[in-house]
């Protein structure tokens, strides 16, 4: 049983990520909306955490810049993240977000100097095309694609971008790289609140703050915990196919419970999505290790 728990574990946290608009929805309905939800659960784990990356100060007192990428890049993902499953179609959402593979080719590449083969190349084609045909196919060049579709979109590119920091700053240790990541979520939240883009839930009955406090230390920790201990205690080619789940989980709850529907044309989308996110689950090897560091 001891070998087959990084799998249980990282399964069961990939549901609870394919699962995670059911709370987020749910709290919405209550009163809070998505950016002042996005500051309070994230901003108690921070907090939660604090200790522990003042305790790993001097592990990443020497990394501050990948500290501050991180910040803004993991930060962004998940507000971009939360924000797009409130407020727009759960499928939709997370079939874009899973545009991974593309972000993760190009910025290999560019950015940490990769090889890219040839199944990388058409990874990323198949992704691409998916999320064309999804966004409406030639109709969307005659006019802009909504603004949910574009900020799900941006949460998959800065996530990508936030994975190849990660993986760049591999001597920083992985709680304080996540906690810098909640308090992300934190401050950028709260300068959008600032900016007046949503108000704040003053007249928000205390059972959805409630509820949004157990989200943040039940579920949104667990997740998080989940993921990060089962990927560091598996193959990473193993790992990626199992998270995947989030995206099968995610369509078909929300196909049952929500009662969303895919055309025939976001179907054949979805697909070469999700063969897009299996081919760069496949070929990525153990020994994936960035030639830059930061």
């Amino acid at each position: 049983m001891r070998s087959h728990l990084p799998v249980v574990v990282l399964l069961g946290a990939s549901v609870l990520w394919g699962l995670t608009w059911l709370p987020l929805k749910q709290i919405n309905s209550m009163g809070i909306d998505g950016i002042a939800l996005t500051m309070g659960a994230y901003g108690i784990l921070a907090l939660l955490l604090t200790p522990v990356l003042m305790a790993q100060f001097s592990q990443w007192r020497e990394h501050k810049r990948a500290m501050g990428m991180i910040l803004l890049f993991g930060g962004g993902a998940n507000l971009a993240f939360t924000y797009a499953l409130i407020n727009g179609e759960v499928i939709r959402v997370m079939v874009l977000f899973y545009l991974l593979p593309v972000w993760g080719v190009l910025g290999g590449k560019f950015f940490l100097r990769e090889g890219v083969d040839l199944w990388r190349w058409l990874g990323a084609a198949l992704a691409v095309t998916g999320a064309f045909v999804i966004l409406g196919g030639f109709d969307a060049l005659s006019g802009a694609p909504s603004w949910i579709d574009l900020i799900a979109l941006l949460s998959g590119l800065l996530f990508a971008m936030n994975n190849l920091v990660f993986r760049a700053a591999a001597a920083v240790p992985v709680a304080s790289k996540i906690t810098v990541m909640f308090y992300g979520c934190l401050i950028l939240a709260g300068a959008l609140l600032g900016l007046g883009v949503e108000q704040l839930p003053y007249d928000a009955a205390p059972e959805a703050w409630f509820a949004l406090a157990a989200y943040a230390l039940l579920w949104l920790l667990l997740a998080n915990i989940g993921s990060q201990w089962g990927v560091t205690h598996m193959e990473a080619g193993r790992s990626s196919i199992i998270i995947i789940m989030e995206l099968i989980t995610a369509v078909i709850s929300a196909t049952l419970i929500a009662g969303e529907r895919m055309d025939a044309m976001e179907m054949i989308g979805g697909v070469l999505i999700l063969a897009a996110a299996l081919i760069e689950a496949l070929r990525t090897k153990e020994d994936d290790l960035p030639e830059t560091t930061i």
